[in-house]
């Protein structure tokens, strides 16, 4: 992690984003710019919190660790977003890895700030709740997803969701996460894109999917996408 001391790029941020609005105009004397490169963890499974922290530019995944040491991928976050605030809430450890799939910014304050001095903030409180409920959403959004729809829809969602301005997906996570991901096994999964493959909707090389029929696999993916959140 970098502390990136630039109080312009601080303050393109908060414009960006209306940070003000979530707190008040103090909040800029506390806050930090974090920097993390792509393969950083931002957060590790059973650390405390110290800092409440505002996705504001970059994508991350969220993956839960298991007792035995294995993980599952959980979600994709991209900004604007917020990390910490169930944690922030409960005021205990961190429950999942949290790791930067591409150079990542936050603003990052410290949680012990937030309790003394915004736990009665209610602009703060409301923020709070609009992002909890909106994971909370999603996350039923996509188990339903995953209970009714077949593999080929959720799958074609999933490749939909990571589409850029290029013609082609490099996947930041292993098959094995994305199986799980997705509520299937790694064969099936295996399997599923060969199908997309051999329909030349899609071309697979190691991590690299291309895109050879972007109409078409939208068509599958239902526009419901797999929430990011």
């Amino acid at each position: 992690m970098e502390r990136i001391s630039n109080k312009d790029l601080l303050k393109h941020y908060f414009v960006k984003y209306n940070i003000e609005n979530i707190f008040d105009k103090d909040i800029i004397s506390y806050a930090q710019l974090h920097f993390y490169r792509k393969g950083e963890f931002i957060l590790k499974a059973e650390f405390e919190l110290e800092y409440y922290y505002l996705l504001v530019n970059g994508k991350i995944k969220i993956s839960y660790l298991f007792e035995n040491g294995k993980s599952m991928l959980l979600k994709f976050y991209r900004e604007f977003n917020v990390i910490g605030d169930l944690e922030f809430l409960k005021d205990k450890p961190v429950r999942c890895n949290v790791e930067a799939i591409e150079d990542t910014y936050f603003i990052a304050i410290p949680s012990d700030i937030l309790r003394k001095k915004y736990m009665n903030n209610v602009n703060f409180l409301q923020h709070l709740v609009t992002f909890l409920s909106e994971k909370l959403e999603a996350t039923i959004n996509n188990t339903s997803y995953n209970f009714i729809y077949p593999l080929t829809n959720r799958l074609a969602s999933y490749l939909v969701e990571h589409i850029t301005d290029k013609n082609y997906i490099i996947l930041d996570s292993s098959f094995k996460e994305i199986a799980q991901f997705l509520g299937t096994t790694y064969r099936h999964l295996n399997r599923t894109f060969n199908e997309l493959e051999a329909e030349e909707i899609i071309k697979c090389e190691n991590t690299t999917i291309y895109i050879l029929d972007e109409d078409r696999l939208r068509e599958l993916s239902k526009n419901l996408y797999m929430t990011s959140i």
